[in-house]
């Protein structure tokens, strides 16, 4: 059965999209720790992030870094954490998260609640920072 982000590229599941190309895609998550949370993922579904092809891997982080560039134009922050967990979805994935203290990036904190307008709105002036760059 496909992951949830695998559904999520077929587009049978809409998402916040970010920034997307033939091999990649980034979206905002759902249940974010901080405005602007976002998911990076390769499109094709893979578990583990370390399973990746080398090239794949590496260019997933060349396209992280990018977004997060967008990020920190887009979203007040101190800088762009990224964080690689792996066991909410079986499909390879980074999360990039804006910070302004360490905390921000603790997965064990309670999560926003934020509404799908919210959601478009800041996705908006992160398309908008990424398309800039």
């Amino acid at each position: 059965m496909a992951s949830i982000f695998s559904r999520i590229v077929a587009g049978e599941i809409p998402c916040h999209r970010i920034a997307e190309d033939d091999r990649f895609l980034a979206f905002l998550d759902i249940m974010p720790l901080a405005e602007g949370h976002t998911l990076v993922i390769p499109k094709v579904e893979v578990d583990r992030i370390w399973d990746l092809e080398p090239l794949l891997l590496g260019n997933l982080h060349v396209f992280s870094q990018q977004v997060a560039l967008a990020l920190e134009d887009a979203i007040p922050c101190q800088r762009v954490g990224q964080a690689v967990i792996g066991l909410e979805v079986p499909h390879a994935h980074v999360h990039l998260i804006p910070l302004n203290r360490v905390a921000d990036i603790n997965f064990e904190r309670p999560k926003l609640n934020v509404s799908q307008e919210e959601l478009a709105a800041t996705a908006e002036k992160i398309r908008i920072a990424y398309a800039k760059r």
